[in-house]
């Protein structure tokens, strides 16, 4: 089946599963459906092999099971999958959620940009509908009060002129569209910084809020709300794990409580405490960050009042560095206040997944159950542990790091989000690992273990526990996010696949789509923005820096310059003449033939030799 027919049948499939779920009163995302039918093909108990083509009824029967679990309220697994969903769609770390909210910004801010940067004004009025729109852009891009309020417009206006006269707007127009955005942001950083100082010396400031309070305020009270519900966390984890413990050696004493929806509801606690830690951690990062800049922000500010103090005439170069620091430091401020309010948001939405709780089990009926048993926590089976330490000698052809042998042993990337790698296949239960014990570096990869039984157990045959996680994770599909196994899933694609719509179902072949690039300029560019092809522009920049309207200009003649001007004259040039004085002739000669007689001798002594020539003349040839 191709693959436009193959999507067709999962978003079928999908579709399917939405529509009963809604008409059973229950509206739910495509992507938490697509999720539960990835956790539902895993669960071994439901006899899915991925392997084997799916027919009709294994399709139905797939549905059925999926619509049951998502309608299943009491269910802590499906708490745990939706907060999950959630958390991977919602959630952006600083960098990823500063740079969203730029982009929002400029896409906001790009209508009045355009109008700014392809006009070409002529008439005085349309000037004046320009200029005014670049306070609409200033005001707009610092977020520093309302454009409806009037005295905040005429704040900005007076702010602008003071770096941007209207007198400049000839100049301004004259620029390309490149140098007229960034002008722009030049004039908006300015201004920002200049209402600024103002309202530091109460001389305006009107609509600005006071960024740097609000956060000393608001901060350590966010730290505080999610450092209270991490440690709520803790505890029922804490109490949650003693309580399975007990079960797995007296079973017979909680008949009526099910040891399977109990490892369920600690794997929801579990991964609320992992995301709630991430918050923390972000939260606890943007007080850093608030308190860096207030130090900042303040030295600043000094600098700029003694800078300006009591004096008439500033120069530029001293002062308007000082109010683009000011203006990014204020930017700083509120990218604080848009992260704490984000982080607040997924904070408060995140409490309703743990809802499940207490329905599942109420304070009381807990506080009852844990009658006689001992609860501990992770700090203290760590430190329990802390005395022992795997025998190295003991494991010929393994690989064991230790604190004191290992460089960044903090920074190690430990499997299982730091969980006992031993206790999560055989047990079932999520218990913290101590690096102290030692950590197995096997193919690559980190264990860490609560134990030192554990840990020798596990070293025994680590592909042997490793597969065990796998078939738990495939039992509970809130592991594999949770534990972080997703690359242990790679082969299962996000769907089925059908290979014929009236019969079955099956498996898709696995496929990847590749692409390479070169790049274009490998090399840096070498353009010369300052280059300029029009004279006057040459001529108008020469005048700029020439300064000519603050300087004189002398001349004067002497006595031998007086009445002279310069004179020229031309020539002709000589050109190239050939003339042929001779001729070529020829003439024949005759050959001369001479023969000689008697050079050989003969019988008289003497040898007489007769010279015949028979040349012709030369009147002959």
């Amino acid at each position: 089946m191709s693959g436009h027919q193959t999507e067709g049948v999962v978003k079928k499939i999908i579709r399917k599963i939405g529509q009963e779920c809604a008409a059973r009163g229950h509206s739910l995302s495509e992507i938490l459906v697509a999720f539960m039918v990835k956790a539902v093909v895993l669960d071994p108990r439901n006899n899915f092999n991925v392997d084997q083509i799916l027919t009709k009824k294994d399709v139905q029967n797939l549905i059925q099971l999926c619509v049951t679990r998502l309608l299943d309220t009491t269910n802590p697994s499906l708490s745990t999958i939706k907060m999950q969903v959630y958390f991977d769609l919602n959630y952006a770390n600083r960098a990823e959620l500063l740079s969203e909210q730029r982009r929002v910004l400029e896409g906001r801010l790009a209508s009045v940009v355009r109008d700014i940067t392809n006009s070409n004004p002529r008439l005085q009025e349309e000037m004046e509908n320009v200029y005014q729109k670049i306070v609409s852009y200033v005001l707009l891009s610092s977020g520093l009060g309302s454009p409806a309020d009037i005295e905040v417009v005429r704040e900005v206006t007076a702010a602008l002129q003071s770096v941007f006269p209207k007198t400049e707007m000839i100049s301004f127009i004259s620029l390309s569209k490149k140098n007229k955005e960034q002008q722009l942001k030049n004039f908006a950083m300015l201004v920002t910084g200049i209402r600024l100082y103002n309202k530091e010396c109460r001389k305006g400031g009107s609509g600005i809020d006071d960024l740097p309070a609000i956060l000393n305020e608001a901060i350590p009270s966010a730290t505080r709300t999610v450092d209270g519900i991490l440690n709520t966390c803790h505890m029922l984890a804490h109490q949650y794990t003693a309580l399975l413990e007990s079960m797995q050696e007296d079973l017979g004493n909680y008949t009526q409580l099910s040891s399977f929806k109990l490892k369920e509801a600690l794997f929801n606690v579990r991964q609320y405490e992992a995301f709630l830690c991430i918050l923390l951690s972000d939260t606890i990062t943007s007080a850093q960050e608030v308190e860096k800049m207030n130090v900042q922000f303040a030295a600043t500010m000094e600098q700029l009042k003694n800078t300006v103090h009591n004096r008439v005439s500033i120069d530029t170069k001293e002062v308007f560095p000082l109010f683009v620091a000011l203006s990014n430091l204020w930017t700083g401020f509120q990218d604080e206040i848009l992260l704490l309010n984000f982080l607040t948001n997924i904070t408060n939405n995140l409490q309703q997944f743990s809802e499940i709780q207490l329905r599942l089990l109420p304070e009381e009926v807990l506080t009852s159950l844990l009658e006689g048993v001992t609860v501990k926590s992770d700090e203290e089976r760590i430190r329990e542990t802390m005395g022992t330490r795997v025998n190295v000698s003991d494991f010929k052809n393994q690989e064991w790091l230790f604190p004191e042998t290992t460089d960044n042993f903090d920074k190690l990337l430990i499997q299982y989000h730091g969980f006992c790698a031993h206790a999560i296949g055989v047990k079932g239960l999520i218990l913290p690992g101590n690096p102290a014990i030692g950590i197995l570096k096997h193919e690559e990869r980190c264990y860490v273990f609560s134990s030192r039984e554990a840990a020798y157990s596990f070293a025994q045959d680590p592909d042997k526990f490793i597969q065990l996680n796998i078939e738990k994770a495939k039992e509970h599909a809130e592991l594999i996010h949770l534990l972080e196994l997703q690359h242990q899933f790679e082969y299962l694609a996000p769907y089925v696949q059908a290979s014929n719509a009236d019969k079955c179902l099956m498996k898709p072949t696995t496929k990847c789509d590749c692409s390479t690039q070169t790049d274009t300029h490998i090399l840096p560019p070498t353009i010369v923005t300052s280059y300029e092809w029009n004279e006057w522009e040459l001529r108008r920049k020469a005048i700029k820096l020439a300064n000519l309207r603050r300087k004189l200009t002398h001349a004067m003649q002497t006595n031998l310059s007086h009445m002279r001007r310069e004179n020229s004259t031309q020539v002709y040039l000589p050109k190239d003449v050939s003339t042929q004085t001779k001729r070529d002739n020829s003439s024949n000669v005759p050959r001369p033939q001479v023969f000689l007689e008697g050079l050989r001798g003969g019988s008289s002594p003497t040898t007489r030799m007769v010279k015949v020539d028979l040349t012709r003349a030369v009147d002959e040839t």
